[in-house]
């Protein structure tokens, strides 16, 4: 059973744009660093970005540094990933994850540090 839930994903054309939500009405997330993460078919799950619960620290795969803005909102509970510049190769499906035992973002943050996960939501990038 998901424990977050994500929202905004759909079909873009290369170059434009899409913002993701993450939020959870079981819990607040204001205590908890939020991750990002992707699985493209036939591939494994990797890591996008990351922020730590104040917001003040962020992580970044290579490939999207300068296109893509992870940030959030704990007043709403609200995590944001805002993908700008859409590549083709950034198809894949999207999920958010938190860990309550994790404020700030391992420094080569990987799937296995986070425990809850949301449902994933589909991002695909074509003309």
């Amino acid at each position: 059973q998901s424990q977050l839930a994500e929202s905004g994903g759909g079909l873009v054309q290369p170059g434009g744009s899409l913002r993701l939500n993450c939020t959870t009405s079981r819990f607040t997330l204001d205590a908890y660093a939020i991750g990002w993460f992707r699985q493209a078919p036939g591939k494994g799950r990797e890591v996008v970005a990351c922020i730590s619960s104040s917001g003040s620290s962020t992580r970044y795969l290579d490939s999207v540094k300068g296109r893509f803005i992870i940030s959030r909102d704990n007043a709403k509970n609200t995590g944001y990933l805002q993908m700008n510049n859409l590549r083709p190769e950034d198809t894949a499906v999207y999920y958010c994850a938190t860990d309550r035992r994790r404020a700030v973002c391992p420094a080569n943050t990987s799937p296995s540090d986070f425990g809850l996960w949301g449902q994933g939501t589909q991002v695909t990038v074509s003309s």
